[in-house]
């Protein structure tokens, strides 16, 4: 397996991502939309935060809805703003990191994601996914 390869080869570069004035119903559409469980959260372009699909979870009773079903009862998420949930202190990574430092990251934290950054600015995403088939595929 190749050492130094960088996090750039893996990650997702065409993020999704919601501003930070965007509301919880619209994060739910973007997580179905696009079966994600990970989306950045941006003011201007600059990374402010990371809402996960856990986090809206959390707050209300969307497991009990059937994942195809595109009407959400979303009520709860009127009760809430996206910065309220998101979380803050985020672990960063940049597009020269190498896998395995993205790698040994995700196996020490409690997430499952890393936004991958230049300075402030959010360049790509990478998550345990893209670790796995990167893994798969050098076998």
């Amino acid at each position: 397996m190749k050492h130094r390869v960088p996090v750039s080869s893996i990650m997702t570069k065409n993020v999704v991502k919601l501003n930070v004035s965007d509301d919880l119903t619209k994060a739910e559409l973007l997580f179905k939309k696009n079966n994600i469980r990970h989306i950045p959260v941006v003011r201007g372009s600059v990374i402010v935060g990371m809402l996960s699909y856990t986090d809206l979870l959390r707050i209300s009773f969307v497991d009990a809805v059937d994942d195809d079903d595109e009407i959400v009862d979303t009520t709860v998420y009127n009760m809430f703003t996206i910065e309220q949930v998101m979380a803050k202190k985020l672990v960063t990574i940049s597009p020269d990191s190498t896998i395995k430092e993205a790698a040994e990251i995700l196996a020490n934290k409690e997430f499952h994601a890393l936004p991958v950054v230049e300075g402030d600015l959010l360049v790509g995403i990478v998550t345990t996914t893209d670790l796995i088939k990167y893994l798969v595929s050098q076998y």
